[in-house]
């Protein structure tokens, strides 16, 4: 690929803490919502957990030369919450704000900006029993780990995250039930929703106080597509839309939910909006494939949910999208859609939108070693026409500063375990042998050429 992004584009690799760090019971750390979510049976395939992934807490070393190697300026990660204050309260976890140190330490004697995200859905336990993100009170303890990181961390730190895809906690996690922590309320999640864009506000304050310099937000966002014109399949696909994409990001960059949503939210919600849209100096954008989605039909042929059972009786359905290759997890690639959300950000938000990191896009391709070689064909080809898409959208005159792929290693996918590979390293899950595969090495070349360039 020999597409210019220009001398000061960021080049990246995303991770989260829970995806690679395992050594749960270690250095202090308490337990999460993911521990607890592992451990009930059903819920993750295979019986599969997070207590060892990739051993990210002993072997940090060994992959940040990896991604020195690599070529990377930037390193995406996740602190773990528990890890920090294991009772999602308290004064920070001597052990767990060393280990960071560590970490923060050999990035950038690598040349690497560290780049972290607060929570990355890994909720310490004693705050979900307490009622976790359905309780006002979350967000307070919230702003006072974040206060914690700022003040640890802030000299070294350029990019900070506050949360990543609030969307998904609100849906899979407490809508519908496919996520930690389990729960299935249907539309009675919407609280969920406001005080994780109330705890990002407060967060980015308290950042900011504690002297973060550049503070953003990880959210993720694709375009809707409706199943057909018919007025039923556009009026699904619209509160969908709505939903998924705008109820997260209007709140945010304008002050404001989506019509009828303000409504359903707890609290003095003008006060809280105030503090959900402090200014962001960038805005993250996580982004994998489109949705189509119709009317409910009660047609499992046509229905397309990933595995995760949805609760009967909402008002829409996402489809199946044969017409489009697939990756190995069955997720359409559509490379124009890319584009199409950028360009759509751009149009709806105009000067309220800041510049665009994109803080995670990839794919899983499940092929392992032969003869010691990864050869991951499709996951190139799958980078390729992505990034050429989001060539397009910056020359189109969207404003985006880099890119952070996902991810650099295979890790622990939630709700399907070990099955399937997003990485640029293969990771042998028994022995921890890493592996860089084909797309590790076009990554690098990519970067340098740019580089050069």
């Amino acid at each position: 690929m020999t597409v210019d992004f220009g001398p000061d584009f960021r080049w990246g690799v995303s991770t989260s803490a829970y995806q690679i760090e395992g050594a749960v019971t270690e250095g202090g750390r308490g337990p999460s919502t993911w521990d607890t979510f592992c451990a009930e049976p059903g819920r993750i395939l295979n019986g599969d957990t997070g207590a060892v992934a990739c051993d990210h807490y002993h072997r940090y070393a060994e992959d940040v030369a990896l991604m020195r190697d690599l070529g990377v300026d930037t390193y995406r990660f996740s602190f773990a919450w528990p890890r920090i204050q294991p009772d999602g309260r308290g004064s920070g976890n001597a052990e767990g704000l060393a280990f960071y140190d560590r970490l923060i330490d050999e990035l950038l004697a690598a040349g690497i900006q560290p780049a972290p995200t607060l929570f990355h859905w890994d909720t310490p336990q004693p705050l979900e029993d307490a009622g976790g993100w359905m309780e006002r009170d979350i967000t307070e303890r919230f702003a006072d780990y974040a206060a914690i990181l700022a003040e640890r961390f802030a000299d070294r730190v350029p990019l900070w995250m506050t949360i990543n895809e609030p969307m998904v906690i609100t849906l899979l996690g407490y809508a519908v039930g496919g996520h930690a922590p389990g729960k299935q309320l249907g539309f009675d999640a919407l609280p969920v929703a406001h005080h994780q864009l109330l705890a990002h506000g407060r967060a980015v304050q308290a950042l900011r106080a504690g002297g973060a310099a550049s503070v953003g937000i990880a959210s993720n966002h694709a375009p809707t597509w409706p199943a057909s014109d018919s007025a039923e399949d556009q009026q699904a696909a619209g509160l969908y839309d709505n939903l998924i994409n705008w109820l997260f990001a209007d709140p945010v960059l304008l002050g404001r939910y989506p019509e009828g949503f303000g409504e359903a939210m707890p609290g003095p919600v003008a006060e809280d909006l105030a503090v959900i849209s402090t200014p962001l100096d960038w805005f993250g954008l996580n982004h994998y494939a489109p949705v189509r989605v119709g009317a409910p039909t009660g047609d499992p042929d046509t229905a397309a949910t990933d595995g995760i059972p949805m609760p009967a009786g909402l008002p829409f359905e996402p489809r199946a999208m044969d017409d489009y290759p697939k990756t190995d997890f069955g997720w359409p690639i559509v490379p124009e859609a890319f584009g199409e959300i950028l360009r759509t950000l751009k149009a709806r938000y105009g000067d309220k939108l800041p510049p665009i990191y994109i803080t995670e896009n990839g794919c899983a391709i499940n092929d392992g070693p032969a003869d010691g070689v990864v050869a991951d064909q499709r996951r190139i080809d799958y980078l390729d026409g992505y990034l050429r898409e989001l060539k397009k959208a910056i020359d189109d005159g969207v404003d985006v500063r880099g890119y952070f792929q996902w991810s650099l290693l295979d890790n622990f996918e939630w709700s399907v375990g070990y099955a399937q590979r997003f990485g640029l390293i293969h990771v042998d899950f028994e022995t921890q042998v890493r592996t860089p595969k084909a797309s590790y090495h076009w990554y690098r070349n990519l970067i340098t050429q740019n580089r050069k360039s």
